[in-house]
């Protein structure tokens, strides 16, 4: 599937999200580009899709003519032959990534095969890369966010901030805003957006009915609330990965360069010191921006939004061994993570070689030791940790 496909199925799914699943009149008159996929794909007349797009084909071309144009013709008398190398295979690499000419975790092979093959680094060097131990401690953190989303914690944890914060409009959007950010600290920020989401809609859905019970037009408040919850959603999820380490991949990608070119370790924990407090102070921001300028609501309560929290909550049933332990692997390594650098490294106690990769990895191998009474197997299984995003991890080296 080509990107443009992607961005198309992805356009409606978000669509018929956003739409509450409501039917509407114009399901027999139009098409989605997804239905027009299924319609060519069985047997009609539609010709072939082609294996390359036009910006692939010239990616493919384009890639390779400056790594060969670099390698014959650029020799500036200040950078080594090495340096200009590494010029040419990055060259390639990118013109790759951005066309998209192979999947782009398959272009972060390349330079496995150019630099050694152009002598700017030795094999072992290179493949060295892949194995740096950040990626193996954002592996460990989507271990435990795999095992959080099978088990529904997640949800139980972002229903739990909400009922906490009220139900008021305004209360709602933070508290939306805060759910949203604290889950995307550490699982992706779009599994925790569009988690949130269908939530999200919900809660407008209930709106629109309570309020159309109601005299006078409510249109425009309701146009409000829902413009400020769906953003408010989508900026706390961006927000709230800065937080941590593993909340998004160029956090940890910052603190692996900076331990390679200065020899400074970013510990989990003097991240958060930082990051922590950046991240409520943009939430508090973004929300009062979102509901006192931008979309002010004029509303104080929430028509039937605690009743449709509760509901929520309520359908999780009552919380079960599996969430339990999931909670407590995930508390035993955050817990870890923030005490490492004076808890647990000569200041108090020593644990010979930890650090946070160790500590990803413990846990994540915790998930699979641990079984699951009510459903069989373990807390996480490899079926469920194969869906593990490699292609990111591969981005990585």
């Amino acid at each position: 599937m080509t990107l443009w496909d992607q961005l198309w199925h992805s356009h409606d799914q978000v669509k018929n999200l956003l739409m509450c699943a409501l039917p509407t009149s114009s399901a027999g008159g139009s098409s989605s580009r997804s239905d027009s996929h299924k319609t060519q794909g069985s047997g009609g007349h539609s010709p072939r899709p082609p294996a390359y797009s036009t910006a692939q084909k010239i990616g493919l071309v384009l890639g390779p003519l400056l790594f060969a144009l670099v390698v014959m013709f650029f020799h500036p008398a200040d950078l080594s032959f090495e340096g200009r190398m590494v010029l040419a295979t990055t060259l390639w690499v990118a013109v790759w990534w951005i066309t998209e000419a192979i999947p782009i975790p398959v272009t972060s092979l390349l330079p496995i095969i150019l630099l050694p093959i152009t002598g700017a680094l030795e094999s072992g060097a290179v493949t060295a890369a892949y194995g740096n131990p950040i990626i193996f401690l954002f592996l460990g953190g989507f271990m435990i966010a795999l095992a959080m989303e099978k088990w529904d914690l997640h949800k139980r944890i972002a229903l739990s901030i909400i009922s906490v914060l009220g139900t008021s409009i305004n209360s709602i959007v933070f508290g939306f805003m805060a759910a949203t950010g604290f889950l995307s600290m550490w699982v992706s920020n779009t599994a925790a957006v569009m988690m949130m989401l269908p939530i999200g809609t919900a809660i407008v859905y209930q709106v629109t009915q309570e309020l159309n019970k109601t005299e006078g037009d409510h249109s425009e408040e309701i146009d409000k609330f829902s413009k400020a919850l769906i953003f408010g959603v989508g900026y706390g999820g961006t927000i709230g990965g800065l937080g941590t380490l593993i909340g998004t991949p160029p956090n940890i990608i910052l603190a692996a360069i900076v331990n390679e070119l200065f020899g400074i370790e970013i510990s989990f924990a003097s991240w958060m010191m930082f990051a922590f407090p950046v991240v409520v102070s943009l939430l508090v921001i973004g929300w009062i921006m979102l509901t006192r300028f931008i979309y002010p609501i004029k509303l104080a309560k929430l028509p039937g939004g605690r009743a449709l929290i509760r509901k929520e909550k309520e359908a999780l049933g009552k919380i079960s061994f599996e969430e339990k332990a999931v909670l407590g692997v995930f508390l035993f390594a955050a817990f870890f993570w923030i005490t490492r650098s004076f808890l647990w490294q000569g200041q108090i106690l020593t644990i010979p070689g930890i650090n946070d990769t160790m500590i990803a990895i413990s846990a994540a191998v915790a998930l699979f030791l641990i079984p699951s009474p009510n459903k069989g197997g373990c807390l996480l299984g490899w079926d469920v940790a194969k869906d593990v995003p490699w292609g990111i991890l591969l981005l990585f080296g």
